[in-house]
C-alpha cells in the first residue's frame, strides 16, 4: 500500500481531469463510478471538455466543470473562476496534454497524480507532484483505472450508468434484431481508420437477408461521414442517422441496439457503457489498448498482420499503442472475418 492510499482512507473532495476525447471520457467515468463505490460520500468534480460533457449531461452526483477549448487562453480563466476558494484532497490528471497540463497547474490542490514518466505526455511530470507507477500492455481503461488503485480505491463491478433521457431515433422491432453500424471515426483525412464502404454495404445484406436485423447506420456530419450513410441507406436499405443525432441520441441509439459494429472509434466505448456487444474492426491500432473493454471476444482483430505487412515487424517489437498509419492496413479486414463474428454473436 502506497503513501496516498494510508492518507486517503476517506476523501473528501476530488479533482478529475479528462477533458476528451469520447471514449477516454467513457473510460473516465468507469474510474469516477469506482471511487464512488469506495467513497460514496466523496464529492467528485471532473474537468471536461465542452463536446464530450454533452454526453455525461444528466449525471447528477459528479460536478462538471467545462473547458471550452474554442475560447482559446480566455477558457483557463472561466476554469479558474470556478474553483476560486475550492481545495481539493488530491487531483487525479488523468490527460496527459499541453492543454490539459496547464488546466492541472491551476488546480487548488497539494497533491496531484499524473502518469509515470513513459506516458506522461508533453512533460507532464512538471506540472503534478507524484505519478502512478509505470505499466505496460495495459488498455487504456485500465491505465486509468490505475489512478483509482493508487489512492486506494480497491476493484468494484464495472460500472457507467449515463443516464438515457432520450428516445432512440430507431426503436427495435419486436421479433428483430436492431444492428448499429457506426462506419467512420472522424473527418481526419489521415487517421487510416475507416472501413472500405462496399463492405459495410455487403455486411449489411448479410444482416437484414440472413439475421433478418433491422440496420441503422450513425455518425457525425462531415462529408466522408454523410457520404457512407447515403451509400449504405441506397444500396443495403440500412436507415441513415448519419448528421442527424446529437450524442445524447446517438448513446440512446446504441443502448437500444443489439449490436454495434464499428472501427477504432468513440462509439465502440459509447456502446460498451451503455452494456451493448461491439463488433470492432482493427488493424490500424491494437484493440488491445483501444479495442472495446467487454465482449473482445467478436473483436476482428488484423493488427498483427498489419504491424508484419507495413512495419515489417512484430507487434511486440512495436512500441505499446503504436498506430499503422498505411492507408490499405484496413483492407487487411475481410467481409467473411466481419460476417464470422456475426454468426459467433447470433451463435449461428
Amino acid at each position: 500500500m502506497n503513501d496516498l492510499s494510508q492518507l486517503f482512507a476517506n476523501p473528501e473532495d476530488i479533482c478529475i481531469v479528462r477533458l476528451s476525447a469520447i471514449g477516454d471520457t467513457c473510460h473516465a467515468l468507469a474510474v469516477v463510478r469506482n471511487l464512488q463505490d469506495n467513497w460514496p460520500d466523496a464529492r467528485i468534480t471532473w474537468l471536461i471538455g465542452k463536446t464530450e460533457s454533452a454526453l455525461m449531461a444528466g449525471i447528477s452526483d459528479v460536478e462538471f466543470i467545462i473547458f471550452d477549448k474554442s475560447q482559446g487562453r480566455r477558457a483557463y480563466g472561466e476554469v479558474e473562476q470556478h474553483l476560486v476558494g475550492r481545495q481539493f484532497d488530491v487531483a487525479l490528471c488523468m490527460h496527459a496534454s499541453m492543454r490539459a497540463n496547464f488546466l492541472c497547474r491551476k488546480i487548488p490542490a497539494d497533491i496531484k497524480v499524473g502518469f509515470d514518466r513513459a506516458r506522461a505526455r508533453d512533460f507532464q511530470w512538471l506540472f503534478t507532484t507524484t505519478k502512478i507507477p509505470a505499466a505496460s500492455g495495459e488498455h487504456a481503461m485500465e491505465a486509468m483505472m490505475g489512478f483509482a488503485r493508487f489512492i486506494g480505491a480497491k476493484e468494484t463491478p464495472l460500472r457507467w450508468e449515463i443516464p438515457v433521457d432520450d428516445q432512440p431515433p430507431v426503436q427495435g422491432k419486436p421479433g428483430r434484431p436492431l444492428v448499429v453500424i457506426s462506419p467512420c471515426t472522424s473527418q481526419r483525412a489521415r487517421n487510416f481508420r475507416n472501413w472500405q464502404e462496399d463492405r459495410f454495404v455487403e455486411v449489411a445484406r448479410y444482416l437484414r437477408q440472413e439475421k433478418h436485423a433491422d440496420v441503422v447506420v450513425t455518425g457525425g456530419p462531415s462529408e466522408p461521414e454523410r457520404r457512407y450513410g447515403q451509400v449504405l441507406d441506397s444500396e443495403a436499405q440500412a436507415t441513415n442517422l448519419v448528421g442527424r443525432t446529437s450524442l445524447r441520441q446517438l448513446f440512446a441509439q446504441l443502448a437500444a441496439a443489439d449490436l454495434v459494429i464499428c472501427p477504432d472509434s468513440g462509439p465502440v466505448h459509447m456502446a460498451t457503457a451503455a452494456g451493448t456487444p461491439v463488433i470492432g474492426l482493427y488493424a490500424t491500432s491494437n484493440p488491445d489498448r483501444t479495442g472495446p473493454y467487454l465482449h473482445r471476444e467478436f473483436t476482428v482483430n488484423r493488427y498483427p498482420d498489419a504491424v508484419q505487412r507495413y512495419l515489417g515487424k512484430d507487434v511486440g517489437e512495436l512500441r505499446w499503442g503504436q498506430r499503422v498509419r498505411h492507408p490499405d492496413a484496413m483492407s487487411l479486414i475481410s467481409v467473411s472475418d466481419v460476417i464470422d463474428k456475426i454468426d459467433d454473436f447470433f451463435g449461428s
